[in-house]
């Protein structure tokens, strides 16, 4: 599977998740039940997830270049 076929269905994926009624109700809670050490963890946790999306991608790009 290309690397565009698979970046467009996480995408689809994401979207069809974000319409679910149960996200929604997660979303608008949100503001209500974070405190500031919650949004600290979230915060590093999207950034740690962020790193090794990026290291995964680049070990994927250089073993296509090969």
């Amino acid at each position: 599977m290309s690397i565009i076929r698979s970046a467009l269905t996480v995408a689809a994926l994401a979207r069809t998740a974000i319409a679910h009624p149960v996200v929604r109700a997660g979303i608008a809670a949100a503001p209500l039940l974070l405190t500031p050490q919650v949004k600290a963890k979230a915060r590093e946790a999207t950034l740690s997830g962020a790193y090794k999306a990026g290291v995964l991608a680049r070990k994927i790009v250089e073993s296509t270049k090969r």
